[in-house]
């Protein structure tokens, strides 16, 4: 019971955030004619900003320090992100969520001790996860066949409206299996860093797309992570997936992880040149943070 407890409020603290900034970056990407789509993705982010609140209420000495210390709920920049992303698209984000994250204390492994009925409300906020998330997987396929049948024009590129989607579909299996929804009770470590692995590289091709084009050096850099990767994932699946290169990919998420934290850094003070929103640099610095906590443990 612990270990379901701790786990799904991890989950949702991590997923959960990621989920409400997905939401906003639908909405910021389309234009006038799908303003409808545009309030459906407000109210999803409200929804999620909810669900997270929620979270981090019951979070308190219960969660990990290693994850509150990890960088994947918050790091230094993201309320200064998400300050200047609010003035920039005029969204209002609650940022309160982050200052209430960052002052959560983490308990240490022996010491935890579970208020009574905490399982019961972890119970209801992993089944009012699952309903939210299903709303925004089918917000998100919907976005897709539009974008890819010329329906809808979105600020949005397809692959990466395909990106969100497969993390959408991730954190949706990740509570399925701890509400017992899926026979496995956990995803082998292989398909974990197969997962990853592609949405890195998948950060990596964004990442030099949005660029500007005179940022030269950084779409080099971008692009030879992305092979990087690419070439990970081709070695994962000579081996069929059942010999991983846990040490390569801790290696380089390192260094992925650094040039991004170099990229907010520079996006934030205004000084690299991009269609890059600084809430959308710091949420892919959180996920590679997320990750090599992932191959560390």
């Amino acid at each position: 019971m612990e270990a379901y407890i701790v786990d799904s409020l991890e989950q949702h603290l991590f997923f959960g955030r990621i989920m409400k900034e997905h939401a906003l970056f639908l909405e910021a990407g389309f234009l006038p004619p799908n303003s409808g789509l545009a309030r459906e993705s407000e109210r999803l982010m409200r929804a999620f900003e909810g669900l997270l609140s929620r979270a981090i209420g019951l979070s308190d000495c219960v969660v990990r320090r290693r994850v509150l210390d990890s960088g994947e709920l918050f790091t230094p920049f993201t309320d200064c992100a998400e300050r200047q992303t609010q003035r920039l698209t005029g969204i209002p984000i609650d940022r309160t969520l982050t200052a209430r994250t960052m002052a959560l204390a983490g308990n240490h492994r022996g010491e935890i001790c579970l208020p009574r009925g905490l399982d019961r409300q972890v119970r209801q906020l992993n089944r009012e996860g699952l309903r939210l998330v299903d709303q925004l997987i089918d917000l998100k396929e919907r976005t897709l066949r539009g974008a890819d049948g010329c329906a809808l024009f979105t600020a949005n590129y397809p692959l990466l409206i395909e990106h969100i989607l497969r993390e959408a579909r991730h954190y949706r299996g990740h509570l399925a299996r701890l509400e017992g929804m899926d026979c496995r009770c956990c995803r082998e470590p292989c398909e974990e860093e197969l997962f990853w692995d592609q949405i890195m590289m998948e950060h990596a091709l964004f990442m030099r797309g949005l660029l500007d084009p005179t940022e030269e050096e950084l779409i080099r850099t971008a692009d030879g992570f992305a092979g990087d990767y690419r070439q990970l994932l081709v070695a994962s699946a000579a081996a069929n997936a059942k010999v991983m290169g846990c040490q390569n990919a801790l290696e380089l998420t390192r260094k992925f992880r650094d040039f991004k934290h170099a990229g907010v850094e520079g996006i934030e003070s205004c000084k690299i040149r991009a269609l890059i929103l600084p809430l959308l640099a710091d949420h892919v610095l959180r996920e590679a943070n997320h990750y090599i906590r992932l191959l560390e443990e």
